[in-house]
């Protein structure tokens, strides 16, 4: 079915003529585990402003059975309009619209998800409404601005929870069914209106807020109960409540706060009002690392502080999501690292890491745009949840809170809560309560850090006397131009940097900060830094220390030679984390070879204190070596890998983070014969290594890389799924189907995704995975012009988180690079009306297969050296 938009004008204008008080919508589910569809009757009281206005509530129905307005019966069919129903007749003031409809459940994570539970066959129901599928489940003005009361009455088979926005206000047990009615809530905006059904596993606690009690509960499926780390998740929940609440000046603004582990989930979580879903993946199976229940601290902590920015204050439009997305990002790492007591004090060496490089990419991209973004459509913002909205927002609110202060910040944050609770707001308003706080004009910086697009580079320049002394020292800003197909032009920026000058000590041989200076960086092509002249050179100088600003920073030969020899010898992770960043955006830029950036992570990894960096690390040698290194000499470096992730595995302290860490590593390198033959054993239990307890997750990697390797085929995957029948399982299964190396195995996954198109969305997601995870890349050349030809058809014809996993997904990045960059160069100069959003991800992926050629060239022309043993 194809997807229904709603532009930016048309948003306006009915958010200009039209007032919603309140929705009554009851739902009837007991059909769940039989029937395709729902029961959904909807009355909407809303006011209209102007005379003869043609009114159209948002509504995705299999069929409409009646629609009333203000008592008066409409023909259905009359009134269906493109992706809604249409109203005539509305008068000027108050209207009451009742809709019946039958709704259609969902595999694709989108309106009413269901699922089954191949384990016990249970039924379980959520829904998720972001960007605007709150209309696949009952008839609304489905747009951010338009928000009001919710109340929910719902039929639901017995035996099963439902949870909501609210408590529920009765619960009527009529036999083989039960009706919950659920309090009304405050005014929201559609998209974060939430229901969930099912007979979920629930964990129930309370937390002491001031005078209040807030009741707080945990669900999942039946069969994870067993894995639910309920103690933990309540720790950062509580810790998250204690933290927010007087930092915003706003208590927790809603009665209750329920937190939903759900089955294929498409995202890493959604902030409806007091009821967040979050992908259960964050259930762990299997043994988690400090650094995966970081991740997950920070996802609870983000999902969290979205209950003010975004459900307590929401956006007029979608231009504005970064005031939900940027803040959020930004409040759960400053609360993972500032809140007392907190266990995850490092988090902004995680935020570093991992965040800043993903914005990094995306700034870089031909679809680079502003933090406040154009928006002009629906299909505009359902692909601008990137690296952009979330991590280059929260490192600019990062340099803003340096700017001007965190008294100050916070402060404008309390006002800004306090004039606009249950409202929604602009860009304006939050500049306004900011200037209005910390007394700075802030209109100039906001037009050259939100409303232009693109990065900045920072390098030192420094001279020195005889006596080894700065003489002089500036900093370069340079604005590298914008890709081709950018809109806008490169700027240089106001840049708030610590630099922080780092000696070796001859003694321990660490690497130790010996001076810090946090200065403002002009916007201009050079500042002078006095503060440092009469200071003895260092051995190395890292700009951007502590990580104030958002630039891509370089070094001068003297530090780069130091990082190279030295980069495990810092004694904070902040620095050191920083430097492997630089290095890593060296890489992709083709300043640093991929054999010269595997040298650098084998010199310096086993220094690496941080899991979550090690873990980064592993993933960026993985991808270098992938699509970075020379073909030519790919093999030789991966196995170079894959022999020095084995030595780090059997060296590491047995049963450590590290050593887990480096298993993975090794898995994913594996390719000799030796090693493949070291997995099976540890597979079939003939091997072992001190430490490592090979459980579910690790079976399933292992057998995954043989499959893809063709070292194990369908007997094996069918026997290790027989040993694991459950969700996961049945997803590693098809990834692990879909990346066997034969024609035949890539034709059958192509035939589920694209010619049957019928798969849920997470086997979807895992053949894709399968698919792309191609050992000899020419498997997939003869796909490359058959994916061009389905594309747009996938597009149009498919929801947008299925289109989204194909024309991501099956794009064949690792065929022949010719073929590709010829073959999109082609479908782009051919295809200039293709949908806009659908050209912003091929455009992406063509400057990756685009910049990976490049990098490809640096490191041939390093090819007679050597990457270096182990």
């Amino acid at each position: 079915m194809a997807r229904a938009n709603l532009t930016v004008t048309q948003a306006r204008h009915r958010a200009r003529v039209l007032t919603v008080h309140s929705y009554g919508v009851s739902l009837d589910l007991t059909g769940a585990a039989g029937s395709d569809t729902f029961r959904s009757v909807t009355q909407v009281r809303f006011d209209c402003s102007a005379v003869g206005e043609r009114v159209v509530l948002d509504l995705r129905a299999s069929s409409v059975h009646e629609v009333v307005l203000n008592g008066r019966l409409l023909t259905p069919d009359l009134v269906r309009h493109d992706g809604g129903v249409e109203l005539p007749g509305v008068v000027r003031g108050r209207n009451v619209a009742i809709v019946t409809a039958d709704c259609a459940y969902t595999d694709t994570g989108e309106g009413m998800h269901r699922f089954v539970d191949p384990g016990d066959h249970a039924t379980y129901l959520y829904t998720q409404f972001e960007v605007a599928d709150a209309r696949r489940v009952f008839a609304c003005f489905d747009q951010p601005d338009l928000k009001a009361c919710f109340q929910f009455t719902v039929t639901a088979q017995a035996g099963w929870t439902v949870v909501s926005n609210t408590a529920p206000l009765v619960v009527d047990d009529r036999g083989d069914a039960t009706v919950w009615r659920f309090a009304p809530t405050r005014p929201l905006a559609t998209y974060v209106v939430s229901l969930a059904a099912g007979p979920y596993h629930a964990v129930r606690a309370t937390h002491r807020d001031g005078d209040r009690t807030i009741p707080l509960g945990l669900f999942c499926r039946q069969s994870l109960a067993q894995f639910l780390d309920a103690d933990e998740i309540f720790a950062v929940t509580r810790q998250g409540l204690d933290w927010f609440g007087p930092k915003f000046g706003y208590p927790y603004p809603f009665d209750k706060y329920d937190q939903l582990f759900v089955p294929g989930f498409n995202a890493g979580a959604m902030e409806n009002a007091a009821a967040v879903t979050l992908n259960e993946k964050y259930v762990f199976r299997a043994r988690a690392t400090w650094a995966a229940r970081q991740k997950r601290a920070a996802t609870i902590l983000h999902e969290l502080s979205h209950m003010w920015f975004g459900d307590l204050v929401t956006m007029a439009w979608w231009n504005d999501l970064w005031l939900n997305e940027s803040f959020a990002t930004y409040c759960s790492f400053a609360c993972q690292a500032d809140a007392p007591g907190s266990p995850w004090a490092d988090a902004w060496t995680a935020f570093a890491n991992r965040q800043k490089a993903k914005a990094y990419r995306q700034d870089q991209l031909p679809s680079t745009h502003p933090i406040v973004a154009e928006i002009r459509d629906i299909d505009d913002v359902l692909v601008n949840f990137d690296g952009i909205t979330y991590a280059k927002g929260a490192a600019v609110l990062r340099q803003l809170v340096a700017h001007v202060g965190p008294d100050a910040f916070f402060s404008g944050l309390r006002e800004y809560f306090g004039s606009h609770a249950y409202g929604n707001t602009r860009l304006s308003d939050l500049l306004l309560a900011l200037e209005k706080a910390s007394g700075r004009e802030l209109g100039s910086w906001s037009e050259l850090w939100l409303q232009t697009a693109g990065i900045n580079t920072l390098r030192p320049e420094f001279t020195t006397g005889p006596d080894g002394a700065i003489r002089s020292f500036r900093v370069r800003q340079e604005a590298p131009p914008l890709p081709p197909g950018a809109a806008g032009t490169a700027l240089l920026r106001p840049h708030r940097i610590a630099v922080g000058c780092y000696v070796l000590d001859g003694t321990n041989g660490s690497l130790t900060r010996v001076s810090r200076i946090e200065t403002d960086v002009a916007a201009a092509t050079h500042t002078d830094v006095p503060q440092l002249v009469g200071h003895r050179a260092p051995d190395l100088v890292l700009l951007n220390d502590d990580d104030l600003s958002y630039a891509k920073v370089r070094f001068d030969a003297r530090s780069l030679r130091t990082l190279v020899r030295h980069i495990g010898s810092f004694t904070e992770t902040l620095p050191r984390a920083l430097c492997w960043a630089a290095a890593w955006d060296m890489i992709r830029d083709a300043e640093l070879a991929a054999r010269d950036y595997l040298r650098l992570v084998l010199s310096g990894i086993e220094a690496e204190t941080d899991v979550g960096v090690v873990e980064s690390l592993h993933r960026q040698v993985a991808h270098a070596l992938r699509h970075y290194a020379d073909p030519a000499g790919r093999d030789e470096l991966t196995v170079r890998w894959g022999q020095a992730a084995l030595y780090r595995l059997c060296a590491a302290v047995p049963g450590s983070d590290h050593q887990h860490a480096w298993l993975r590593a090794f898995v994913a390198a594996a390719r000799t014969t030796e090693h493949l033959d070291l997995l099976a054993e540890l597979r079939d239990g003939t091997r072992t290594i001190a430490g490592i307890t090979v459980d579910v997750e690790v079976r399933w990697a292992v057998l995954r890389r043989l499959a893809a390797t063709g070292r194990a085929g369908e007997e094996e995957i069918v026997a290790e799924l027989r040993r694991d029948p459950t969700p996961a399982g049945e997803c590693r299964a098809a990834a692990a189907r879909a990346a066997r190396p034969t024609p035949a195995a890539k034709a059958a996954a192509w035939v589920s995704v694209v010619d049957r198109g019928d798969l849920p969305n997470q086997l979807q997601r895992a053949v894709i995975t399968g698919f792309a995870e191609a050992e000899i890349p020419t498997l997939l050349t003869p796909y490359v012009n058959r994916y061009f030809a389905v594309i747009e058809d996938i597009w149009s014809g498919r929801s947008h988180e299925m289109a989204k996993q194909v024309v991501l997904g099956l794009f064949p990045a690792t065929a022949d690079h010719d073929v590709v960059l010829a073959a999109t160069e082609s479908w782009l100069t051919s295809r200039p009306t293709a949908p806009p959003a659908l050209r912003r991800l091929v455009l992406e992926q063509y400057d990756d297969v685009r910049r990976a050629v490049c990098a490809q060239t640096t490191d041939r022309a390093r090819s007679g050296d050597h990457a270096g043993n182990p």
